[in-house]
C-alpha cells in the first residue's frame, strides 16, 4: 500500500524515479553543488512546491518564538527561513550556503559561503538555526549535527528538516529543470530517524520533537527540532 501511495506521488511532488544511467527518459543525478549552481535562477526564495509547502507548513509548526533572537538560516539558499525569520521579529539573521550561486540569489544582509560541517561561527552564540532539506545531500550527519549543537547557546534549539527515507526508498527523486531543458536529480543519502537521534544525542542534543507530514497518507518530509540543554543556575549540592 505505501509504495503504491508513493508512486502515485512522484509528478506531484516534482520528484522522479532516477535510474542513474541518464539514458533518454532518464534522470540524471548532480552533485548539490552543481545542482543548486544550475536550480539557483529559479530557485525563488519562498515554499514553491507541494513537498516544500508540506515542509514548511510542519517546520513552522514546530519554530519557538523568534522575536529577538539570533537566528541562524543554516544550508539557506535563496532565504526561505532567513526571510521568516526577520519577518517573525529576529534580532539578526544570519544566512549561511555552500552555493555561491544560491546566495546571489538570497536577500538577506548577513550571508557568507560556508558549509554546514564547518560553521564559522563562535560557540554558543546562537539561539534558534534553521536547516531545510539539506543534510540529506550529505554522507554523513555526525559532523553537522555536532556543528550546530557547538553553535547553539544553553537553551537554544534547531529545526531540520529532510527528505523523508520512505519515500526515497520507494523511488522518488528531487528534481528540476535546468535552463537547458534538461531534468536533473540531487544527490541524496538516506538518513534514518535512528541516524538523526545518534548524532543528536553524541553532540549533547535532544530530539523534543518530530513531525511527518504525509500527503495521501505516505509520510513526504520529516522535520526535528533538537534543543540543546540549559545552564542550570541552581548551585549544585553538597554533601
Amino acid at each position: 500500500m505505501l509504495i503504491r501511495l508513493v508512486r502515485r506521488l512522484l509528478l506531484p511532488l516534482s520528484t522522479q524515479c532516477d535510474r542513474r544511467k541518464g539514458g533518454r527518459g532518464e534522470r540524471i543525478i548532480l552533485p548539490s553543488l552543481d545542482a543548486y549552481a544550475q536550480w539557483a535562477a529559479s530557485y525563488p526564495p519562498h515554499a514553491h512546491n507541494a513537498l516544500m509547502q508540506a515542509e514548511q507548513t510542519a517546520m513552522t509548526a514546530l519554530l519557538p518564538a523568534l522575536a529577538g533572537q539570533v537566528v541562524l538560516d543554516l544550508a539557506c539558499g535563496t532565504g526561505r527561513y532567513g526571510i521568516l525569520a526577520g519577518g517573525a521579529g529576529a534580532r539578526s539573521v544570519i544566512a549561511l550556503d555552500n552555493s555561491p550561486a544560491m546566495l546571489r540569489a538570497n536577500p538577506l544582509p548577513i550571508r557568507a559561503v560556508a558549509t554546514t560541517e564547518a560553521i564559522p561561527l563562535a560557540s554558543d552564540s546562537v539561539d534558534v538555526i534553521l536547516c531545510g532539506l539539506a543534510l540529506g545531500h550529505l554522507p554523513r550527519l555526525a559532523p553537522s549535527i555536532g556543528e550546530i549543537a557547538r553553535v547553539l547557546k544553553p537553551g537554544g534549539c534547531a529545526l531540520v528538516s529532510d527528505f523523508h527515507p520512505f519515500i526515497y526508498l520507494n523511488g522518488a527523486r528531487r528534481t528540476f529543470t535546468a535552463p537547458d531543458g534538461q531534468t536533473y536529480a540531487v544527490e541524496h543519502h538516506v538518513h534514518l530517524y535512528s541516524d538523526y537521534h545518534r548524532a543528536a544525542a553524541d553532540s549533547g542534543l535532544r530530539i523534543t520533537a518530530v513531525r511527518e507530514p504525509r500527503r495521501d497518507s505516505a509520510p513526504i518530509v520529516i522535520v526535528y527540532r533538537f534543543e540543546k540543554e540549559a545552564i542550570s543556575s541552581q548551585p549544585s549540592a553538597k554533601w
